[in-house]
C-alpha cells in the first residue's frame, strides 16, 4: 500500500528526492513518517508530517538539509535530502499512523511500506 522510490547512489553534497506513493487506499487523514535503517544500526525516525501538511517534525540529524512535503491529492509524500553525507545512507523507508506522537517515538505504526536504497559516497 505505500511503495518508497527515488533512491539512488549520489556523491557527497548532492541531491535527491524519494517518494512514498500510496495504493489501494488514500491517507489523506494520516500522518506520514520516513525512517531510516543503515547496516548494522536500528531503524531511526527522520522525518514526519501531519495529515493537513501543517505540521512537520525532523530529527536533529537531518534538520536543516531534509524536507518532507506530502501531495494529498496524489496521495504522495516526498523526503527532499539536500547537502547529503556518507552517513546519511540507508534504506529508507515510509509509513503511515494516525498519530504523529506514536510515529516520532517510532512506536508501533499502522502500515509501513516497502523502502529505498540511499547511498552517498564521499
Amino acid at each position: 500500500q505505500l511503495q518508497a522510490s527515488g533512491g539512488g547512489l549520489v556523491q557527497a553534497g548532492g541531491s535527491l528526492r524519494i517518494s512514498c506513493a500510496a495504493s489501494g487506499r488514500t491517507f489523506s487523514n494520516y500522518g506520514m513518517g520516513w525512517f531510516r535503517q543503515a547496516p548494522g544500526k536500528e531503524r531511526e525516525f527522520v522525518a514526519a508530517i501531519s495529515w493537513s501538511g501543517g505540521r512537520t517534525y525532523y530529527a536533529d540529524s537531518v534538520k536543516g538539509r531534509f524536507t518532507i512535503s506530502r501531495d494529498t491529492a496524489k496521495n504522495t509524500v516526498y523526503l527532499q535530502m539536500n547537502s547529503l553525507k556518507p552517513e546519511d545512507t540507508a534504506v529508507y523507508c515510509c509509513a503511515a499512523d494516525r498519530s504523529i506522537a506514536t510515529m516520532i517515538r517510532m512506536g508501533s505504526l499502522e502500515v509501513w511500506g516497502q523502502g529505498t536504497q540511499v547511498t552517498v559516497s564521499s
